[in-house]
């Protein structure tokens, strides 16, 4: 059976993790960390990636090139923006990502990607161009076991940005633009490769904060993390073979 293949931007994101399913270091992923487990009588792969779009991409690349997983997972926290209906230490479950702010300033205003015409990715009936759909099957089973285990949580779309936003000014600019309940700096990326690979993504973040005015004092990235990871060590476990 097809390894799980999970994914996090850094440690603190994967070490319950690791620590959960058993796994050992192993070397021969090119600038990849990476450790191999097992949970629920099946591998599990887990690999950090580090920070930002590039990274992430190159590194689901390469975790998909050699495992073909059945699932890959990404997590680590996020912000929440406001009137989602999340709060810090709660979770997010993707049913949607998008390159938030990939497009063009233009003198009208800021508009996406499908101005210039030239999708990120074009096959099997779909032109993608800032929004990349996940499969809704993943998520949606995410959701209810969440729900069903006592995890305050919520299922939407997801915003990837190169810039955090710190103030409530940049909030509503990117909710003009989209809708979303979270922004995170990797998901995206990962969800254009998985659609490439037709590998079904599943994204589950805790939120470590309100994308709001910085203030870093109302943040819990340490609480944050540690939920998303608890949710996904039992959520994965009891997962069917297919």
């Amino acid at each position: 059976m097809p390894p799980i293949v999970v994914t996090a931007s850094t440690m603190l994101e994967l070490s319950l993790l690791v620590k959960g399913t058993s796994a050992v270091a192993e070397s021969g992923a090119g600038h990849l960390r990476l450790f191999r487990g097992s949970l629920g009588g099946g591998e599990i792969v887990l690999a950090l990636t580090g920070i930002g779009k590039v990274n992430a991409a190159c590194a689901a690349t390469l975790l998909l090139e050699r495992f073909s997983p059945r699932l890959l997972v990404n997590t680590g926290c996020g912000g929440a923006f406001p009137g989602c209906g999340l709060s810090v230490g709660d979770l997010a479950v993707a049913d949607s990502e998008c390159f938030a702010d990939e497009g063009v300033q233009a003198p009208g205003g800021w508009q996406g990607l499908d101005l210039i015409g030239i999708p990120l990715f074009e096959g099997r009936g779909e032109r993608i161009f800032n929004t990349v759909p996940l499969p809704g099957e993943p998520a949606r089973r995410a959701l209810e076991s969440a729900r069903d285990n006592g995890f305050r949580t919520e299922l939407g779309p997801f915003l990837t940005v190169s810039t955090c936003s710190g103030t409530d000014a940049q909030a509503k600019e990117l909710l003009s633009r989209f809708p979303g309940i979270c922004e995170n700096m990797e998901g995206a990326a990962m969800a254009q490769v998985a659609l490439i690979y037709g590998v079904p993504l599943l994204e589950v973040r805790g939120i470590s904060n309100m994308v709001e005015e910085r203030d870093l004092s109302r943040w819990d990235i340490r609480g944050a993390v540690g939920e998303a990871q608890r949710f996904l060590l039992s959520y994965l476990e009891n997962l069917p073979a297919s």
